[in-house]
């Protein structure tokens, strides 16, 4: 485990607590569930930006436009029984 310093204005230190409280957690553990996130979305952009490097665009296209018709069915047969 490592330790991480960061210097924040005493009303912000003060809000995150109140938050962390609230949440029900300690602010060290709100903090870390933070970093948490933010690795993970870093992970996703990095895996999918890697992939897109190896993609046809084409078939991304064809396949979204697939996604548009489906979509654009159910909501006209929700609209039809509903």
């Amino acid at each position: 485990m490592s330790i991480l310093t960061i210097r924040l204005p005493a009303t912000k230190h003060q809000r995150l607590k109140d938050f962390a409280r609230a949440r029900g957690v300690s602010l060290n553990k709100l903090v870390e569930e933070w970093a948490t996130v933010a690795l993970a979305q870093l992970d996703a952009e990095n895996h999918y930006r890697l992939r897109a490097t190896r993609g046809r665009p084409e078939m991304g296209l064809a396949l979204l436009d697939k996604l548009d018709r489906t979509l654009v069915r159910r909501s006209a047969r929700k609209k039809a029984t509903g």
